[in-house]
């Protein structure tokens, strides 16, 4: 191996960068800050329950199959991927459920129980979503966008599916019922998008679901986190725990190296960030007149909001919560705009239940349910509260109250352990600008050659993986951005 590559962070994307860069002969380090890898991805194991931080869905398995299938390994020699079914239970105020998955007659009665009128609406829906996904996908997922050339020639297929229009805008158009508009378009919110003024292109996630199910690695997420680990360590690869690194070190437009809070340093012919995008460029770059101009430019894009978690395990056993639960509330569009616009903690929050110990009793011991209950909220440049205090108790409180009014009746009493993670964690832990859980909001005027680039462009050998790069948030998007990063930097 003659050349060497540095990856700072050892999240999703960085773990899948430095696994194609080690397969294919580059001598790669990982420097991670944390004392566990994983990134957004960290877990906690308490009171003999385990809890994964996130993401939690995975999708689209066949993109982790390919990291390795690079060097002719068998992801499931080293993490058993378990389907969940169904994908979803969604839950309204008025007592109303509807359970989503990608059975079709089953998902036709669901969609005919709540309005019959919209089952062909749904299958228009589905041919729209699966043409996005086709173009936005497939064709440009993995592709990274270094000049406004490359956005021009994706531009007809934006304009054919009306890329201009949000997700829950082009739903509406499908569907009548509100219940099914607001089951088609949620899903935004899991990469951190309004799906009010998130681009109708997102609606490529219903496929990738449709298409590939919805699964659930067998110890938790950190399970497949330890699997990407191992496989990267059998091809030679190195990983450095608990060491920061505070410093991209440059010589002209190039970065030669990176420098560590223990002293560390590290010499490199590549570094490549999957680190938060302001960290990187204002702290890490700081002694480089790259850094401070282009977190200039960064303090003026739009970030995702952040999020509120209540990590809890219970007695007892709970076989008829789903696996994963979206608990909506009273409102939809105004409860948005509360979180993306107004910096408002509103009291009706909608929740997504995450109930990891349906699909695998393990994540709790015999007898007890493992659980999460998470509720997004503004980032810290939108409300500023007493998250490590009195406020975030009353509001772990208020949702755990919610959650056992709402389908967990007796959670008050069989509740075991408990803890919460804040905006303000985001910020310490990840170094997430104003707490972001999702780096720049998925919008339109901020995607493919509008979002960060995955080569600098101005040091020619540093680059970005990642949610602040194409294609964007979630399992999928920042494994994508690991293909389309690591394309240019073995073109070098």
């Amino acid at each position: 191996m003659t050349k060497r590559a540095i990856v700072i962070g050892a999240g999703f994307g960085g773990l899948a960068l430095a696994i194609r860069l080690q397969s294919a002969g580059i001598a790669t380090t990982i420097v991670e800050a944390r004392d566990k890898p994983g990134g957004r991805a960290y877990h906690w194991k308490r009171d003999g329950f385990t809890f994964d931080a996130g993401p939690t869905v995975i999708t689209d398995p066949p993109c982790l199959e390919e990291l390795w299938a690079l060097s002719g390994q068998d992801m499931a020699a080293d993490v058993d991927l378990v389907p969940v079914s169904p994908f979803y239970r969604l839950d309204w105020p008025d007592g109303s459920t509807f359970d989503y998955s990608n059975d079709e007659a089953a998902l036709a009665a669901e969609i005919a129980r709540l309005n019959p009128a919209d089952v062909e609406g749904y299958r228009r829906f589905l041919a729209y979503s699966k043409g996005v996904y086709e173009e936005g996908y497939v064709k440009l997922g993995a592709v990274a966008f270094l000049d406004f050339a490359s956005m021009l020639r994706a531009a007809p297929a934006l304009a054919k599916y009306q890329a201009w229009r949000s997700v829950y805008s082009i739903v509406s158009s499908y569907v009548k019922d509100e219940r099914l508009r607001q089951a088609l378009s949620f899903h935004t919110l899991l990469v951190g998008g309004n799906p009010m003024t998130t681009s109708s292109i997102y609606a490529l996630i219903h496929t990738i679901e449709k298409e590939g199910g919805v699964w659930f690695a067998r110890g938790g997420t950190n399970a497949l986190v330890a699997a990407m680990v191992r496989l990267f360590e059998r091809l030679g690869g190195t990983l450095r725990l608990g060491d920061a690194v505070t410093t991209i070190e440059t010589q002209g437009d190039r970065a030669t190296g990176v420098v560590t809070a223990s002293g560390w340093r590290g010499d490199a012919d590549m570094v490549a960030c999957n680190g938060d995008l302001m960290h990187s460029y204002r702290d890490l770059l700081a002694g480089h007149a790259r850094g401070p101009k282009a977190a200039k430019r960064l303090a003026r894009k739009r970030w995702s909001p952040s999020l509120f978690v209540v990590h809890f395990g219970v007695e007892g056993d709970y076989p008829d919560i789903a696996h994963h639960s979206i608990l909506f509330g009273p409102r939809y569009k105004g409860l948005l705009d509360d979180i993306y616009r107004g910096g408002v903690v509103p009291d009706d929050f909608s929740l997504y239940l995450h109930h990891p110990s349906a699909t695998d009793p393990g994540m709790a011991p015999p007898g007890h349910a493992s659980f999460y209950a998470l509720a997004p909220v503004a980032h810290l440049g939108k409300v500023q509260k007493d998250w490590d205090g009195a406020f975030g108790e009353r509001l772990a409180d208020a949702i755990l109250e919610e959650v056992e009014r709402r389908v967990l009746p007796g959670l008050g009493a069989n509740l075991v352990t408990r803890f919460h993670y804040t905006p303000a964690d985001f910020d310490r832990d990840l170094s997430a600008h104003l707490g972001s859980a999702f780096s720049l909001e998925p919008v339109l005027w901020q995607s493919a050659w509008l979002r960060a680039h995955n080569r600098d462009d101005a040091i020619s050998n540093l680059y970005f993986v990642g949610a602040g790069t194409h294609p964007g948030a979630g399992i999928p998007g920042v494994v994508g951005s690991a293909k389309a990063t690591a394309r240019l930097m073995l073109d070098k």
